[in-house]
């Protein structure tokens, strides 16, 4: 046994110390045969690359051997994606880059094999963080919300959780930094729990993506990709700084990344501060004010054969739980009820490359340590007093979850046209309480996964098939005195699910592809759903659980079809969800205290609907954008009953302008007008009452000034500038009669360092 450790030794290290390798390569315009400058060049697989300089040559060494795929990408340009061979210790690769309007793509990292949507058998949404904030986004939860088929359940303007197609809480799972968010996603009252700074992208899988996340991935994942680190022998950093007019709120950041040929580092600071929020009716919602402060930092260490690199997340918020509409103030200090949010994200991802196969190894711990104030002066408060609470007082609510996962695949070899992946996944959890108030039990769950997944390339089409096998174990403590109305009993559970993908991508000319995708998925019940007795004070109910709920099971089918030319775009979406043992909350008609009882029931549910939309730039107005898009979403149980928070039908539509004046003073300038019209939602469950619809109108413009060769990114927008007052249908906060925020002017500037 000695001995083969000794080869597997001499061999990596053979691989490190003697494939030092190098590309280099000119990228010149297609047009004028002009060097183009700044053009990224990157190995997805490798996740190494750099830009051009100003005579359009690049050069990237420590490169591995073996075939790995290259993707050109560059502002006002097609994006290129091509295979290349690595063979020798110099190889040469340039290529001409045809101009083009259409926007620049991207590599999809939450799909297993890091393709361009374009060349995706799943569709995938995918925007940035940079482009999300220019439409004057408070936060990250709000942010998300732009993108077609994705809405947030809201209390307020700081607590709001990701809706895609229809579901949420548990069903929605969410990524970063490579690995699972786990947070006690469960609750209601409190919100993402991440930061959208450091976040370059965001990434939407819209459906069951068990076969490549396990459970809790049965509706769909939200992928948040972190900042790239700088590219090599470079060293950058910037400053951000946002005003909300609204909320009297700032949030700002700044970072820095720096880079040698080998050794990697970057760092980023931020925080956000606001007060109550207005209504478009003029009164502030008393408590929906919050804090934020984060922290993200990472080292890489690259070699050509080995990459590895190591991330931390520091993240606490102090959210106020809004209940009313009550003192009128600008003030900052959360009053009771409130939550005091801490989390820590720490995660590894390693990589080592093979010829032509390739071992990727991710682990991730997370701390996240939940408390919440109750509300002992509700008296004083209504009498008017501006006294703010302190954190004096020990919390009602103190929960901590820690959570180690893990997920290793191997790329094996290619054969032929037909990529491969295979690997484990799983997670070990525990939940122990440390306060008065017992909302779930201690607990502890265990995840184990296996899967395998192809992806086949003909000439025309794709095929992409994967089968995958999950179990996980619960088990809990009782809590209380057998006999009291608040006792929990202790719980030992196991569930299992079996789970298949298969999809079809056919390219019927240049300009035209459609995809078929059917994908089972599966969620066990959460400790909430088997264990709650007690009062939630964010959705103000009393829920008991129900230790006997069986796994939920879904099969879902997606049909898109997309044209896409130089100058005009346009897709249609469509999904059928139909979901065994559906898990939902009924009132029974009773209540505790004030409070009405909700239990938890199962029931086979289906979910239906889709998107649609346009983008088009007419010639020779390329910087002239017209964007439309329709989404639907429509849910009911078996009893035909609809099912509870179904986002509205909503249309969007944007008339936005692009120039990109790069020897003027003014750059990268934009403008926008942007329409989004929610229609009546009378379709609502039993204990749920119709929402009117409504309009708003949200403006904005930016662009990148020049100063002494200092460049200043500047933004301005205003969202519901007609200060419409409104209620939407995910608001918590509906029930009681209170509206969402109203006029939001948003000033932000951008300074590179």
């Amino acid at each position: 046994m000695r001995n083969i450790y000794c080869v597997l030794f001499l061999t990596l290290f053979c691989n490190f110390t003697f494939s030092q390798n190098t590309l280099t390569g000119t990228l010149t315009n297609d047009e004028d045969g002009e060097p183009l400058e700044q053009v990224s060049v990157y190995f997805p697989q490798l996740e190494k690359g750099t830009i051009t300089d100003v005579n359009g040559y690049y050069e990237i060494s420590n490169l591995p051997m073996g075939t790995f795929k290259i993707v050109l990408s560059y502002l006002g340009f097609k994006t290129v994606s091509e295979t290349i061979e690595i063979n020798s210790i110099n190889t040469q690769f340039s290529k001409t880059l045809v101009p083009s309007a259409i926007e620049m793509e991207e590599v999809i990292v939450s799909t297993p094999f890091h393709k361009l949507q374009r060349e995706n058998v799943m569709k995938v949404e995918r925007t940035s963080v940079k482009e999300l904030k220019t439409t004057g986004a408070i936060n990250l939860s709000e942010g998300i919300t732009n993108i077609p088929g994705v809405e947030s359940v809201s209390t307020g303007v700081g607590i709001g959780k990701p809706v895609i197609r229809g579901l949420s809480s548990n069903r929605v799972l969410t990524y970063t930094q490579g690995v699972r968010l786990e947070n006690q996603q469960f609750g209601d009252e409190h919100g993402l729990g991440i930061s959208d700074a450091g976040i370059e992208s965001v990434e939407v899988i819209k459906g069951p993506a068990s076969l490549l996340y396990g459970s809790d991935a049965l509706g769909g994942v939200l992928y948040l990709n972190p900042e790239k680190f700088a590219t090599s022998n470079s060293t950058e950093g910037d400053l951000n700084l946002n005003y909300f007019s609204n909320t009297i709120g700032f949030n700002g950041n700044a970072g820095i990344r720096t880079s040698s040929e080998k050794v990697k580092f970057l760092a980023r600071m931020g925080g956000a501060s606001h007060a109550d929020y207005k209504t478009g009716g003029g009164e502030r919602v008393t408590n929906s004010r919050f804090k934020e402060y984060d922290l993200k930092t990472g080292i890489g260490y690259q070699l050509a054969n080995f990459n590895t690199e190591l991330r931390y997340n520091y993240n606490n918020s102090v959210l106020g739980i809004p209940e009313e509409i009550g003192i009128q103030n600008r003030g900052r200090e959360a009053l009771e009820p409130f939550q005091d949010i801490t989390t820590h994200i720490i995660s590894s991802k390693s990589n080592i490359y093979f010829n032509n196969s390739s071992l990727q190894a991710i682990f991730g711990y997370t701390q996240n340590n939940r408390q919440e104030f109750e509300d002992h002066n509700h008296g004083e408060e209504e009498a008017g007093t501006e006294e703010e609470e302190e954190h004096g007082e020990e919390a009602a609510l103190d929960m901590k979850l820690k959570t180690f996962s893990y997920n290793i695949q191997y790329n094996l070899p290619k054969f032929g046209t037909t990529e491969a992946i295979v690997g484990i996944q799983g997670m070990n959890q525990t939940n122990s309480n440390f306060g008065e108030e017992i909302l779930i039990p201690d607990a502890t769950t265990n995840d184990f996964g296996i899967l395998a997944t192809s992806h086949t390339h003909f000439e025309k089409s794709d095929l992409q098939l994967g089968i995958r096998y999950d179990i996980r174990g619960i088990n809990s403590n009782d809590n209380g005195i057998v006999g009291d109305p608040d006792y929990i009993a202790a719980l030992d559970r196991n569930f299992n699910s079996f789970n298949l993908a298969a999809g079809y991508k056919l390219d019927f000319s240049d300009q035209l592809t459609g995809r078929v995708n059917i994908a089972s998925g599966f969620r066990a019940p959460n400790l909430a759903e088997l264990t709650s007795n007690g009062t939630h004070e964010g959705a103000n109910r009393y829920e008991v659980g129900n230790p006997n709920l069986d796994n939920e099971r879904n099969v879902q089918t997606d049909i898109s079809l997309e044209f896409k030319n130089e100058h005009f775009e346009v897709y249609v979406n469509g999904f059928y969800n139909s979901i065994s043992d559906y898990i939902y909350l009924e009132p029974n008609g009773e209540f505790v205290e004030e409070d009405p009882v909700y239990l938890y029931l199962q029931q086979n549910a289906v979910l239906h609907g889709g998107e649609i939309g346009m983008h088009y730039h007419p010639h020779p107005l390329d910087w002239l954008h017209l964007e439309s898009n329709f989404s639907l979403v429509r849910g009911e149980l078996d009893n035909s009953n609809n099912l509870p928070l179904i986002p509205a039908n909503n249309w969007n539509n944007t008339l936005r302008f692009e120039f990109n004046n790069s020897d003027s003073r003014f750059s990268n300038s934009y403008g926008f007008i942007t329409l989004r019209s929610f229609f009546e939602q009378n379709k609502v469950s039993t204990f749920e009452t119709p929402t009117d619809s409504y309009k708003l109108l949200n403006i904005g413009m930016g662009t990148t000034v020049s100063f002494n060769n200092q460049e200043i990114g500047i933004k301005l927008s205003a969202n519901n500038i007609l200060d419409m007052n409104y209620v939407s249908h995910l608001s918590r906060l509906k029930s009681d009669g209170i509206s969402n925020i109203g006029r939001n002017v948003n000033i932000g500037v951008s300074i590179p360092l």
